[in-house]
């Protein structure tokens, strides 16, 4: 039987109520396969909102037809060769933000590192997320993460042929602080990457 494991950081910072709604942008949302074979693959996004970019281009149905090797190359039908699918675009969702972490500026880097490894990332994945985001957030007094799941899933559904077995969906949303705020731990479970496996990170500011 497939297992199929589902994991996502994200979450926000609105004047701290719960349950308040959001549009945020999600920046650079990437997306990994990892078969256990040479695989022809397809990803296809419905979001609940609009995608504003994408590399390479998202069309009417998706990215079809990639090929796909265990080191996670990507093949497109006319020979260009990739090594994740890269999107962006705006939902519109509601979130929960009674649990999270509110994280020193000059802690991002270890916090990161640490807790992507948790949330199912290898390396090379964490390594590139914190390089992409630790810049807007080593230099913030504070800064507000919180980890929801059916939030960011619903409005971000993802359609992918085949199955794969694990799937892990890594989002951050979070929020720059002048000063520490009581919030409530997150417990976070680390996935096991077996089979045919699809990886997706990405992350956006609110506020």
């Amino acid at each position: 039987m497939k297992k199929r494991i589902l994991v996502l950081l994200l979450g926000a910072f609105c004047m701290l109520l719960i349950g308040c709604t959001c549009y945020p942008a999600p920046e650079k949302p990437i997306l990994y396969f990892y078969p256990e074979e040479e695989t022809v693959v397809s990803a296809k996004l419905e979001l609940n909102g609009r995608l504003t970019c994408a590399y390479p281009e998202h069309g009417e149905y998706g990215w079809q037809n990639y090929l796909a090797y265990p080191d996670g190359t990507l093949v497109s039908q006319d020979g260009k060769t990739y090594y994740a699918l890269y999107w962006e675009g705006e939902i519109d969702a509601s979130f929960d933000f009674s649990q999270g972490f509110c994280v020193e500026g000059d802690r991002v880097a270890d916090f990161l590192a640490e807790t992507l490894l948790r949330l199912g990332l290898n390396e090379r994945e964490a390594n590139e997320f914190i390089i992409y985001w630790l810049p807007q957030m080593q230099g913030n007094p504070y800064n507000l993460i919180s980890f929801q799941s059916e939030a960011y899933t619903d409005n971000a559904k993802l359609i992918l042929s085949p199955e794969p077995e694990t799937l892990i969906r890594v989002f951050m949303a979070w929020k720059a602080l002048d000063t520490p705020v009581a919030i409530e731990p997150q417990t976070i479970v680390t996935p096991e990457r077996t089979g045919f496996t699809v990886v997706e990170w990405g992350g956006c500011k609110v506020g």
